[in-house]
């Protein structure tokens, strides 16, 4: 292990030498931040290896975690604290005349995901690495992303996310694990002399799936976790008699095919050149990860037999669904099993987490689209269901037959394939797994009441405060020890200075010190002057209209409204953060983005309201950013309609970074409230069985008008529109719907609720000990949402995880 600065200066020249033939002296900031990240990789392989051999002696068992997307962000900051080694590379960078932090800069995001899904996902690798559990993560390694969001005239434009320029440095290619992958062409089912049945997939398109491990270090820990990134490319399909005919493009043409499943995450799929893409993508994950566990596993126990003893396969939420009967068509037909014991062996190993409460949100594919893109999967599936409805017959009937069956008036459907090929399913927070067991799945609960549970969702708090908060994490340091770093539980310790006037005073020292970074920072990076003396009101989610950015929207421009009309009156200077990006497919949400622009845009004409009340929307926002962002941050909007969110994360991220929530009881904003008290949080709006009420008895959202002259005014306003820009179909969207029903996430029905909390909070503000009280509270009893915390109880009640002993143990 590296050890001194000295150390790390040959390391560093001797890549430098050997990659780029150059010395340190003469080295570009680019070339030099590409040795580090060799040098780093190197150490986090031997350590990997090191790490496997334990593994491997002592039989652990192993989860695979599957997912389409894993937010990671930057790599070389992360694994460099893990590793304990950050000081060492500034000393010996210092030596060269470089610095660490600019090198920081030199490495975009990885594109490897887009919201709360995959950061989750990029959490639990920290997690499972930093406790040592025995762990793979598996997805796709898309060439561009999801997209670089640009704003061109309010409105958000997607461009290539061209982030392997920087990041496929971190990507160590496997040659040795490549798969083949069959899409299309037809079955035929043959039997053999001795009544056994044969099944060959005919005339298919045949994809080569390619293998690059990304490795991601624990912190203070021999643990590493792999992330293994699929590429796509054709298998013997180049055309050589196109090609020496000059037809370079029909020669070329089964690679560039077969290249497209890699290209874009979540390709907008409202065409069905789209689904067909999304399908294949899925598929191609699965089933490239199966075959690598499958063959790894027989590396060391040469029989399957065990497999569900040694392997636990998650589905993170329903895109990986296929893995179901991908991991049966492996076993029946690849290595012999008949279906009863395949499927005792799949059901074992697998486990599935849900991740949505609403059923439109639940994947479901054509049938006949996955009966021609893949027929084997499809005989599969129907067999699947037809014997978990022989299965149940007697038991059900009607209705509840329909609901549950994977196939049904033309559709697959991936949640139902989840529940019913897994042993254990579970929501993400405790409001969200009670939903599930009395709606979308409530008949299944009925059923297998047994194999629902909820584990809450963490988040990876020594990146989220030690590494993006170090001020914040050295004024805790000081109060309580360092030993919340390894156990987050230790934050409660902070309760006991609740009352205590100087550490309040700090905590707002230290809040008003990154507000000021980040003024700084954005005034560097894009222009945009904020003003750090207001107060900072941030909402950072995927732009989907459940999570209502429109209602936030509603309250800024009845805001400016007032301000306009009554320049001095009273109000408390504050600034709107938002950061978001929309489906490129999803007009609706882009027009939400525009609004918000333009809002933005029309404040800045007005420098003296500007002081006031501000709006800024973070351009193509990502976890760096949000790194940046949220310990600056003093209100944290969660303000999704009750019922819809399934858990969220960013209210962890903020609350551990001591902003105080503004919220829906709505995901895991209840369990936030009851940690921190309702002193300490800002609730307001319908409960679920109260949204439930009102829309059974008919939701109109012209009701809340009518009784609302400030509703009514800022609905006019929209339709005039801000910045040159007209937003009348926003405004009727809200009164009269959209080729639907008008409002459909009740923004005006909670308005008015909304508004009320707005005004208790903007009272507690003003008394500086007492908000600052309710940051620390919250800080202090953040550490249950750590992931580690999460961590724990998959690996207990679920994975059935044994950690590795570390040396000497």
């Amino acid at each position: 292990m590296i050890k001194t600065s000295e150390q790390v200066q040959e390391l560093i020249q001797e890549k430098l030498t050997k990659y780029f033939a150059t010395e340190p002296q003469r080295a570009t900031k680019e070339q030099m931040y590409k040795a580090v990240a060799l040098v780093v990789r190197d150490i986090l392989l031997k350590k990997k290896q090191e790490n496997n051999l334990k593994i491997r002696q002592g039989k652990l068992k192993r989860v695979y975690y599957l997912c389409m997307e894993f937010l990671i962000g930057r790599s070389l900051k992360n694994n460099l604290y893990n590793l304990g080694l950050e000081q060492s590379f500034k000393d010996a960078l210092k030596v060269y005349g470089q610095n660490l932090d600019a090198l920081y800069e030199v490495e975009d995001d990885a594109g490897l995901g887009n919201g709360g899904l995959g950061r989750l996902a990029a959490c639990f690798m920290d997690s499972l690495a930093t406790l040592n559990y025995p762990a793979m993560g598996f997805s796709l390694c898309y060439e561009y992303g999801l997209f670089r969001q640009k704003i061109v005239d309010h409105m958000q434009v997607e461009l290539p996310d061209k982030w392997l320029d920087t990041g496929e440095i971190w990507m160590m290619p496997r040659s040795d694990k490549n798969f083949r992958i069959k899409l299309g062409g037809h079955v035929r089912e043959w039997w053999d002399g001795e009544g056994k049945c044969h099944i060959e997939h005919e005339d298919a398109e045949i994809i080569e799936a390619i293998p690059y491990d990304l490795m991601i270090s624990g912190s203070d820990s021999e643990g590493v976790s792999v992330l293994r990134l699929w590429r796509a490319g054709a298998r013997d399909n180049f055309d050589m008699k196109s090609f020496t005919q000059g037809d370079y493009m029909m020669a070329t043409r089964a690679d560039n095919e077969a290249e497209l499943i890699c290209k874009v995450l979540y390709p907008s799929d409202n065409h069905i050149q789209g689904k067909q893409l999304r399908l294949s993508q899925q598929y191609f994950l699965v089933s490239a990860s199966l075959q690598s566990i499958f063959k790894d596993h027989l590396k060391n126990y040469r029989s399957l037999d065990n497999l569900a003893d040694k392997a636990a396969i998650h589905i993170n939420d329903t895109h990986p669904a296929l893995a179901v009967p991908e991991m049966m068509r492996l076993l029946i037909d690849e290595h012999g099993y008949d279906w009863d014991k395949a499927w005792k062996i799949t059901t074992s190993a697998m486990a599935y987490t849900n991740h949505t409460v609403m059923a439109e949100a639940l994947e479901k594919w054509g049938e006949d689209l996955v009966r021609t893109r893949l027929p084997r999967i499809y005989s599969i599936i129907a067999e699947i269901n037809r014997r978990f409805l022989q299965s149940v017959e007697g038991r059900i009937s009607g209705e509840k037959i329909d609901n549950m069956s994977i196939i049904s008036h033309g559709q697959v459907r991936m949640a139902n394939l989840s529940v019913i090929g897994s042993h254990c399913v579970n929501g993400v927070s405790a409001l969200h797994s009670d939903i599930i067991k009395k709606s979308v799945f409530r008949d299944f609960y009925e059923i297998y009441p047994k194999r629902f549970t909820n584990v809450t969702n963490g988040i990876a708090h020594r990146r989220w405060l030690c590494q993006a908060n170090p001020r914040l994490a050295s004024f805790i340091t000081e109060l309580i020890g360092d030993g919340y770093m390894k156990d987050a539980s230790r934050l409660e310790e902070l309760v006991k200075y609740a009352s205590d006037a100087q550490a309040l005073k700090k905590i707002g020292e230290i809040k008003q010190r990154n507000k000021r970074d980040f003024a700084k920072w954005i005034k560097d990076t894009t222009g945009f002057a904020l003003n750090p003396e207001t107060r900072f009101d941030t909402q950072i989610k995927r732009l989907h209209e459940y999570k209502r950015q429109l209602l936030n929207v509603l309250k800024i421009v009845g805001y400016y409204i007032d301000l306009t009309d009554s320049p001095d009156m009273p109000f408390t200077p504050q600034t709107f953060i938002f950061g978001a990006k929309a489906a490129g497919g999803y007009y609706h949400a882009k027009r939400i983005i525009a609004l918000i622009n333009a809002i933005s845009g029309e404040i800045a004409k007005n420098p003296a309201l500007k002081q006031k009340l501000d709006v800024m929307f973070v351009e193509n926002y990502n976890v760096t950013k949000a790194e940046h962002l949220i310990p600056a941050s003093e209100i944290s909007e969660q303000i999704s309609l009750a019922g819809k969110e399934a858990s969220g994360t960013s209210n962890m991220k903020f609350m551990l970074n001591g902003a105080v929530t503004l919220g829906t009881v709505d995901g895991a904003n209840v369990e936030i409230g009851e940690v921190v008290g309702s002193d300490n949080i800002f609730t307001f709006g319908m409960l679920t069985e109260q949204v439930d009420a009102t829309w059974h008895n008919g939701y109109s959202s012209t009701v809340y008008l009518a009784h609302n002259d400030k509703l009514r005014r800022i609905i006019d306003r929209l339709k005039f529109g801000f910045d040159g820009e007209s937003f009348a179909d926003i405004a009727n969207y809200l009164i009269m719907g959209n080729n639907g029903v008008a409002d459909p996430y009740m923004c005006l029905a909670d308005y008015e609720d909304y508004m009320r909390a707005n005004r208790e909070l903007d009272e507690a503000y003003k008394d500086s000990k007492k908000f600052n009280s309710m940051a620390l509270v919250n800080i202090a009893k953040s550490g249950v949402f750590a992931a580690d915390r999460s961590i724990e109880d998959y690996s207990r009640n679920i994975w059935n995880l044994k950690r590795v002993k570390p040396a000497g143990v």
